[in-house]
């Protein structure tokens, strides 16, 4: 059997100055990322609120929900976790309408839970800078690798 090596490699920068001063910069200040983030977000949630949405603007929803979470976890609008709590839900039984369904109608609390967290996104995404992003998509990410995350619909037994 072979010694395991310690040997780990690591990531090289190109160039160190320039991630250091793009990471410590606003969100705000990359315009056409924020005009598409958010064009992508409301268009997503228009389509829900006529009822024309598919699965991939519920997959959108829920990632700007996701993410809207985790910068509440990182301290960016931690006094409104009750209204991120109440828009997960109502994405929660949305989808598990949707998927039972096919169609993705909301009801009259659901909207207004999905506007206050399409709200605080945007007023979240106009403070943090690239740095915390990269911090709320690495922790998203790893609750859905630890399977952490409440899927829409439970598994049959």
């Amino acid at each position: 059997m072979r010694k395991r090596s310690s040997y780990r490699p690591r990531y090289v920068l190109t160039n160190p100055l320039g991630y250091v001063l793009e990471s410590i910069s606003p969100v705000r200040s990359h315009t056409s990322f924020m005009l598409d983030l958010k064009i992508k977000n409301h268009a997503a949630m228009t389509l829900l609120t006529t009822g024309k949405a598919k699965h991939a603007d519920i997959d959108t929803l829920i990632a700007m929900a996701n993410i809207t979470e985790a910068f509440a976890r990182l301290g960016f609008g931690q006094d409104y976790a009750d209204v991120v709590r109440d828009g997960l839900q109502a994405l929660r039984d949305v989808g598990k309408r949707g998927a039972l369904t096919g169609n993705f109608i909301l009801k009259a609390q659901e909207m207004n839970a999905l506007n206050s967290v399409m709200e605080l996104h945007d007023a979240q995404i106009e403070v943090v800078t690239l740095k915390d992003m990269d911090k709320a998509i690495a922790l998203v990410r790893e609750e859905y690798r630890l399977r952490k995350m409440t899927p829409i619909l439970e598994k049959q037994k």
